[in-house]
């Protein structure tokens, strides 16, 4: 009786598994510990590494960081686009809110994360990659809406800027705030962005 042989299991996991718990092990203890207390060390004793496996593919903890940076925008983004997609292509108003709506939503449940990552310590504000990605998106949604009538914009990309920060502050003032009501943001917040836009209901 010929006994069939199976190919025994690899003894590495692929390279992007491997990437992807390096990456969660430092984004727990980003976020645990903040950035500036946690050594390369403890990133690789807990995504049960060696330290060479860290520097494979990351010259340093800085670029580490904006590895993350750059999954959690790419994450952020997705979220709120999928969102997006569920309206009508042509229905600028829904897409608008949904675009709203979203964002509070992953903003809330990615703000301890956020926070270690964009937060505790100096990061350059000015011309970032991660900022731009998000205002190319809402400058999509803004074109989109001009090029079908429900409104007109002169610098729609500094109306993006005014709604891109016009987000971030509201949910940074509703995670101090005891009077408001987190549920109701994003109507809020696309109500006002609405009347930004010149958009009165019909």
């Amino acid at each position: 009786m010929e006994i069939k042989k199976t190919d025994p299991k690899p003894r590495t996991k692929p390279a992007e598994v491997r990437l992807d718990e390096l990456m969660d092990a430092a984004q727990h203890l980003f976020i645990t510990k903040g950035f500036e207390a946690t050594t390369i060390s403890e990133i690789v004793r807990d995504a049960q590494v060696a330290k060479g496996t860290f520097y494979h593919y990351f010259p340093s903890k800085n670029e580490m960081l904006s590895a993350l940076r750059e999954r959690f925008t790419r994450h952020f983004i997705g979220q709120i686009q999928q969102a997006v997609d569920a309206c009508p292509a042509r229905d600028s108003i829904a897409r608008l809110r949904a675009w709203c709506d979203a964002g509070i939503t992953a903003y809330f449940d990615g703000m301890a994360l956020h926070d270690a990552l964009y937060h505790d310590h100096h990061y350059h504000t000015r011309g970032n990659q991660d900022r731009d990605a998000v205002l190319d998106q809402i400058l999509t949604i803004l074109n989109e809406g001009s090029a079908c009538g429900a409104w007109q914009l002169d610098n729609p990309r500094l109306t993006a800027i005014l709604m891109y920060h016009g987000m971030h502050g509201a949910v940074d003032d509703a995670v101090v705030s005891v009077e408001s009501d987190k549920t109701r943001l994003g109507q809020q917040l696309a109500e006002e962005f609405l009347r930004l836009l010149g958009h009165r209901p019909s």
